[in-house]
């Protein structure tokens, strides 16, 4: 039987408050093989976005987060790592490209500087030139053409389409196994956001990576994923192949979703 790259099994999340516990995730299980793109679909609030930082690690160190259930990344359950093992996994076999890409990289510092950040995750000690070279292939591969200027820039002096451009070729540069994206483009214009989702359709299947992509857009969807599985107030209420869920959805808030996507029609 092949690992699956991400496992998830009946993955719980409440936060403590002085009133008790508030539970916002309710077993949540999925699965990703390799190379698979699975979509995690539903609206603002309905659990997408905490799931990943779950699996990432970024609400274990929360004093008022419960979390119980199983989350096993390459067959390895990340809950036994200790705090280092788990940290050298993000940007290096994990990694995540956030909503709004101006706000996720940092203003006072250059687009190279973050980028050798990233780079000494998988090796500690590379050169300024050898991680020069490295960033300059990862950019040219979103169709960067002047990827020294842009090095040499910080984020508020690039356009939000450039901004996420960057934010994939960073998040791709070690090539993970696993990628999060949660709502790309969603910041960006229809017609951006279409062109940095097929630069990122591309480049994952080149490295052959494994993503989760978190979305309320089933538009969206339909043209990245394999699979989806939709959630609803941290329920998963359905899954299945993308083309099967598109053409006989059968729970009520699966139809809901499809009859939001926007269509054209003649007049």
């Amino acid at each position: 039987m092949t690992i699956p790259t991400l496992r998830i099994e009946n993955l719980r999340l409440g936060f403590k408050s002085w009133s008790g516990t508030s539970e916002v995730l309710h077993g949540i299980s999925l699965h990703i093989k390799k190379g698979e793109r699975v979509a995690l679909v539903g609206e603002s609030g309905s659990g997408k976005s905490v799931t990943a930082r779950i699996v990432l690690g970024m609400l274990q160190s929360l004093k008022t987060a419960r979390i119980s259930g199983t989350v096993e990344f390459e067959g390895t359950d990340l809950e036994k790592l200790r705090y280092a093992e788990r940290h050298m996994l993000r940007g290096t076999r994990m990694s995540m490209i956030f909503q709004d890409p101006t706000s996720s990289l940092n203003p006072v510092y250059t687009i190279f500087t973050q980028f050798k950040e990233v780079l000494e995750r998988a090796e500690p000690g590379i050169g300024n030139d050898a991680a020069r070279r490295r960033a300059s292939e990862a950019l040219r591969d979103v169709s960067i053409n002047e990827p020294d200027r842009v090095l040499d820039s910080y984020a508020f002096q690039l356009s939000g389409g450039m901004n996420q451009r960057v934010m994939i070729a960073m998040a791709l540069v070690n090539n993970p196994a696993l990628l999060l994206a949660d709502e790309p483009g969603t910041a960006l214009d229809v017609t951006v956001q279409a062109q940095t989702l097929k630069l990122m359709s591309d480049l994952v299947e080149k490295h052959h990576t494994s993503v989760l992509f978190i979305s309320h857009n089933l538009g969206v969807v339909r043209e990245f994923a394999d699979r989806v599985y939709v959630i609803y107030k941290g329920n998963i209420v359905e899954q299945g192949s993308t083309e099967k869920l598109f053409a006989e959805p059968r729970h009520p808030y699966t139809r809901a979703l499809l009859a939001a996507v926007p269509r054209i029609t003649g007049g």
